[in-house]
């Protein structure tokens, strides 16, 4: 079809997301074992996902039923140790797990949050989270959210030149 309106076709198999320069080598890894987990389990998910508060979101899951899940990535000891804004994600999830590289300490991460051990190529929970149900508006509005940005992921990969620079 956008032959015959004149647009160049779109290429054939995967889709490639351009990089994300925000993050380390090692926490892009990470992100990617943990996002094979969630979708393992059924879930979809997005990483660098904006909150209304202001915080960024490694990864956010939208599992059965709406259950939403935030992931936390931490690359190494001083990561964990030079960020402590983590609490602020709790309020828009029902669940909240750190990740992390097999070289870091498990004792360095709260009991009160769930527990993933993730690398480039797949991951596992060693600790599940606590569930701490969202109210019904704010489920709702985490949502919308959610799928805001994955539509205007798809609209990107789709005609990069439609999506006004930043908006992602």
């Amino acid at each position: 079809m956008s032959a015959s309106l004149g647009l160049p076709a779109l290429p054939a198999g995967d889709v490639i997301l351009p990089p994300d320069r925000r993050q380390s080598p090692t926490a892009l890894r990470i992100q990617r074992g943990v996002r094979r987990l969630f979708s393992e389990m059924g879930c979809v998910t997005l990483p660098e996902f904006s909150l209304v508060n202001g915080r960024r979101a490694d990864v956010i899951a939208l599992c059965g039923a709406g259950r939403l899940t935030i992931v936390e990535i931490k690359s190494s000891v001083a990561d964990f140790r030079a960020d402590r804004k983590w609490p602020d994600y709790r309020d828009f999830c029902d669940r909240f797990f750190f990740a992390i590289p097999e070289d870091v300490p498990e004792s360095l991460i709260p009991d009160a949050c769930g527990l993933i051990v993730a690398d480039g190529y797949g991951a596992g929970i060693l600790r599940e989270a606590p569930e701490h149900p969202l109210s019904g508006p704010r489920r709702k509005a985490v949502t919308l959210r959610f799928a805001h940005s994955a539509a205007r992921i798809l609209h990107a990969l789709a005609d990069p030149g439609a999506v006004r620079e930043g908006a992602l």
